[in-house]
């Protein structure tokens, strides 16, 4: 397939990302259909929201898409401690909500990572399976894509050894305050089109 590049370093079995950083990255899933998990759920992301916005080396990003009229709309936020919450917006059109998203968190990860003296990375998204993408090793559409953050988080985690990164599910149909604000922006977004007969 196209998009597998079998000679990419970031795909070789021992050297791969998920061989020598396993214990650097998590996935927190959402258990749904059983209240008392979602009531935890929901706490455990209030206080990492406290403690991301009470630690200088903490970067704390929520990120939603939504796709209206043939056009997605991404955002990110992002909560570094006493610092104004970066907000990034990106517009694309004929694009799936799949991509949409996988593009949402990459960028997100790398405005993360840009930023000094931050050791950890907590990523909030409704798209989880999009994030488990990144390291999914097997051939898919977005591989290209995940190289590129694989390569990006490689250099993160070599930087200082304790550096992580953690991904943390959030349905949007639970609204969680912080996740709540993202999402009602994303939909409320309405993008005019130039030349709304063309393809982006």
């Amino acid at each position: 397939m196209k998009f597998f590049d079998p000679l990419n370093s970031e795909f070789k079995p021992g050297i791969r990302l998920i061989d020598c950083f396993s214990n650097c990255f998590s996935f927190h899933i959402f258990r749904k259909n059983l209240d008392y998990h979602f009531k935890s759920h929901i706490q455990q992301l209030d206080n990492l929201a406290i403690k991301s916005s009470n630690t200088p080396s903490n970067a704390f990003m929520i990120t939603d898409t939504s796709v209206k009229n043939n056009v997605a709309t991404s955002i990110a936020h992002l909560h570094v401690y006493n610092l104004p919450i970066v907000k990034t917006l990106h517009h694309a059109v004929n694009i799936t909500s799949t991509k949409a998203e996988f593009f949402t968190i990459r960028c997100g990860i790398n405005q993360a990572m840009c930023l000094q003296n931050i050791s950890k990375i907590v990523v909030v998204t409704n798209s989880i399976h999009m994030a488990r993408k990144i390291f999914n090793t097997s051939s898919h559409s977005l591989q290209k894509q995940a190289a590129l953050i694989l390569n990006d988080l490689r250099a993160f985690f070599n930087h200082y050894h304790e550096n992580t990164i953690e991904f943390c599910k959030c349905p949007s149909k639970y609204e969680w305050k912080l996740h709540k604000c993202v999402d009602i922006e994303t939909k409320s977004f309405n993008l005019t089109l130039l030349f709304p007969n063309k393809n982006s």
